[in-house]
C-alpha cells in the first residue's frame, strides 16, 4: 500500500505544479499585449525562488515541530527528513515536502493578477521570500501542522477543530486578502478609463484547464493516500468547478445576452476555489452547493469590485478571497458525517469561522507591512515608472516582446 500511495502523490505533486505554468497562461491571457512576458514571469520565477526557500527554511518553519505558532529550525535544509514510509502506508515525510512545496510555489503567483501590469519585477523577487517566510509559512503551520500524537503539538487553527482539506484559508483567502491589500497600495494602472479586454482569450482558456486539471492532484492529493478520500475529493471538484462555471454563464446571458469563454473560465476557477476546503468532507450534493454559492457570490464580487475604487486587475479578491472565504464557510454547511450544518452540528462552522478572520486580518496586516518596507527601501519601490509602465513591463524588464511581427502585410 506504500508503495501506491507514494505513486499516487507523485503524480499528485505533478499536478499541482502544473497549476502554475496553468495560473501563468489564464493571468497572460487577460492582460494587455505589451505585459504578456511580465505576468508570465511572475509565475515562472515564483517556481525557481519558493522551491529553495522551501527547502532552505520554509518547511522547516512550517512542519518541523515548534509550538501552535510556528515550527523550528530542526529541518533547515531538509536536515533529518525521512524517505522511508511510515506505518500503515504512510508516505515519508520527503514526499509530504514535495506536496507542500507545490502550496507554497502557486499562492504567491495568484496574488500577482491584483498588480499586474505595474509592479517591479526586482521587487516581486524580494517580495516573493519575504511573504512565503513571513505570511504562508505561519499559516500553514496554524492550519496543518500536527504531529500526530495524542496531546501532541498542533498548530493553533488545526487545535480548534477547523477544516481546511487542501487550502481554502492557507491559499485562498490568504492570497487574496494579499492581492486586495497590494493592489490598493500599487495603485490603479495608467490609461485603464476605458477598460481592458484580455488579449488573448485562447490562452485563459488553455491556463483555466490546465488549473482544472491540475487541481485533482491538489485537492485528491491532500489526504495523501490512494485511497476513497481521494476518490471522493476528484468527483466533488470536478462537480463544483462544472456548476459554478455553468452559473457564471448563465448570470452573463441573463445581464448581456450573450455566454463568453472568459466567463466560463472564471466561474469555474471560483468553484474550484470554493470547493478546495471542503474536498474532504463533503459529498456530491454538497459540492452542488457549494459551486452554485461559489459562482453567484464570485460573480457579484466581480460585478461590484469598483464601488472599492481598487484596481485589482485580474480579479484575484472576487475569485479567490470571496471563493475562499465562502468555501471555508460552506465547508462547515455541507460537510458530512454530522460534522456540518446540514447535519445539525455548528461547531465546524465557527472554527472554520474563526480560521477565516484569523487568516484575512494576519495576511492583510502582514502584507501591508512587508509591502510599505519593500517601497521605501533603496532601489526598490514597488511601481513601475510611468515610462516603464507605457511601455509595457515585458520591454522594459524582460527586454522580450511576446509577438513579433516580421513587417509582413
Amino acid at each position: 500500500m506504500a508503495e501506491a500511495n507514494i505513486a499516487w502523490m507523485l503524480v499528485a505533486s505533478a499536478l499541482v505544479l502544473l497549476m502554475t505554468p496553468g495560473l501563468a497562461f489564464f493571468y497572460g491571457g487577460l492582460v494587455r499585449e505589451k505585459n504578456v512576458i511580465s505576468t508570465l514571469m511572475y509565475s515562472f520565477v515564483s517556481l525557481g525562488v519558493v522551491s529553495v526557500v522551501w527547502v532552505l527554511w520554509g518547511y522547516s518553519l512550517a512542519f518541523s515541530g515548534g509550538n501552535e505558532f510556528i515550527g523550528t529550525f530542526n529541518a533547515l535544509g531538509l536536515k533529518g527528513i525521512s524517505f522511508e514510509s511510515g506505518p500503515d502506508g504512510a508516505v515519508p515525510e520527503a514526499m509530504i515536502v514535495i506536496f507542500q512545496m507545490m502550496f507554497a510555489i502557486i499562492t504567491p503567483a495568484l496574488i500577482t493578477g491584483a498588480f499586474a501590469e505595474r509592479f517591479k519585477f526586482s521587487t516581486y523577487l524580494v517580495f516573493l521570500v519575504v511573504w512565503i517566510t513571513i505570511v504562508y509559512v505561519p499559516i500553514a503551520h496554524w492550519v496543518w501542522y500536527t504531529d500526530g500524537m495524542e496531546g501532541g503539538i498542533s498548530g493553533w487553527i488545526y487545535g480548534i477543530g477547523a477544516a481546511d482539506f487542501a487550502g481554502g484559508t492557507v491559499v485562498h483567502i490568504n492570497a487574496g486578502i494579499a492581492a486586495i491589500v497590494a493592489a490598493a497600495m500599487v495603485g490603479r494602472r495608467r490609461s485603464i478609463d476605458k477598460g481592458i479586454e484580455p488579449h488573448n482569450v485562447p490562452f485563459v482558456l488553455l491556463g483555466a484547464g490546465l488549473l482544472w486539471f491540475g487541481w485533482f492532484g491538489f485537492n485528491a492529493g491532500s489526504g495523501l493516500a490512494a485511497d476513497g478520500v481521494a476518490i471522493n475529493a476528484f468527483l466533488v471538484t470536478n462537480t463544483a468547478a462544472a456548476v459554478a462555471g455553468l452559473v457564471w454563464v448563465i448570470a452573463e446571458y441573463q445581464q448581456a445576452g450573450k455566454m463568453s469563454g472568459v466567463g466560463f473560465a472564471t466561474g469555474a476557477v471560483a468553484g474550484l476555489v470554493a470547493i478546495t476546503p471542503a474536498s474532504g468532507s463533503v459529498g456530491v450534493m454538497g459540492s452542488i452547493g457549494v459551486g452554485l454559492g461559489a459562482g453567484i457570490i464570485t460573480y457579484l464580487a466581480v460585478r461590484m469590485r469598483h464601488l472599492l475604487k481598487v484596481d485589482d486587475a485580474l480579479e484575484v479578491f472576487a475569485v479567490h478571497g470571496m471563493g475562499g472565504i465562502w468555501g471555508a464557510l460552506a465547508t462547515g454547511i455541507f460537510a458530512v458525517g454530522g460534522l456540518g450544518m446540514i447535519d445539525g452540528e455548528f461547531g465546524l462552522f465557527w472554527a472554520n469561522l474563526r480560521a477565516t478572520l484569523a487568516t484575512i486580518a494576519y495576511s492583510g496586516v502582514m502584507t501591508i507591512i512587508i509591502l510599505k518596507a519593500l517601497d521605501v527601501i533603496p532601489g526598490l519601490g514597488l511601481r513601475a515608472v510611468e515610462r516603464e509602465e507605457d511601455n509595457g513591463l515585458d520591454v522594459s524588464f524582460h527586454g522580450e516582446r511576446a509577438y513579433v511581427s516580421d513587417g509582413a502585410d
